[in-house]
């Protein structure tokens, strides 16, 4: 597999670099959920089609990744679905969509997976956990009420993937999550549980960023049954937080999770629908 991107996704996928010749990952392009402009999302559909082009000229298969958040199912009634229309509940969600389409009328070899809440060890200062523990070591965690995330540890998603290549899927969409939403303050009892910490909860009203939602894996689960022995279910995401938090103390400094110690006026996490 040859892996486009540099960032925490492309980093996550190494372990398959070996794997699934023929297959371009496109593992890069706007990462932010929040604060995007027009010219950030041109510059990434003009990636998705330049690298769309190479590989229809060279037969490859052009694995994408969309996401499967409140911003593209957050107005979905019921589980979000794969086979069904959605409208999007923000901007992000839109640009995702829209990319989508311009892949399916690309004529490429394509396999879209919308992408859950990925956790794993390589994750970026901005994303979801990372900004959690730094707000539970910092004492003060903001938190959106009602807002719920759904969760996937990066080794069970490259099991996933691995899995879905290898059955020789081409021109479909697959949901790749856990299938359980968990509320964002149970994932912060967990963390100040995990970390031995009290912090301070700061309850912030909002919008779509707070709705409750559901994202379907029957899917994913009919493609890849193995999927049922991977433990997903109410309290899945306490494995992957552990997880994260024994690969971040094992960092030399545990420099993703105390920079900028002292100060965390930056950490305020702001749960848009997609963070």
């Amino acid at each position: 597999m040859e892996i486009v991107g540099t960032g925490f996704l492309a980093r996550s996928l190494r372990p398959l670099a070996g794997r699934h010749p023929g297959t371009v990952a496109l593992a890069a392009g706007e990462s932010r959920t929040s604060g995007a402009s027009d010219a950030d999302y041109a510059r990434e559909a003009a990636l998705l089609r330049d690298v769309a082009k190479q590989c229809a000229a060279n037969g490859q298969l052009l694995l994408f990744f969309s996401t499967a958040a409140t911003g593209m199912y957050g107005l979905t009634e019921g589980p979000g679905r794969e086979d069904t229309p959605v409208t999007p509940a923000t901007p992000y969600g839109a640009h995702k969509l829209a990319l989508e389409e311009q892949l399916r009328d690309s004529g490429t070899d394509h396999l879209i997976l919308r992408l859950a809440h990925l956790v794993g060890p390589h994750g970026r200062y901005h994303q979801l956990i990372p900004t959690l523990v730094r707000q539970v070591r910092g004492g003060v965690v903001s938190l959106h009420r009602g807002a719920a995330r759904d969760l996937i540890g990066v080794g069970d998603m490259l099991m996933i993937i691995d899995r879905l290549l290898a059955a020789g899927l081409r021109a479909d969409t697959v949901n790749v999550a856990s299938g359980f939403a968990v509320p964002v303050e149970d994932i912060v009892d967990h963390l100040a549980r995990a970390l031995r910490l009290v912090p301070r909860k700061r309850y912030v009203e909002v919008g779509v960023a707070g709705v409750e939602y559901a994202i379907s894996t029957e899917k994913l689960r009919a493609l890849v049954p193995h999927v049922a022995d991977l433990g997903f279910g109410p309290d899945y995401y306490r494995r992957v937080l552990n997880d994260f938090i024994a690969a971040d103390q094992a960092r030399p400094g545990r420099a993703l999770l105390t920079r900028k110690a002292g100060s965390f006026s930056d950490a305020v996490v702001p749960l848009t629908p997609d963070a």
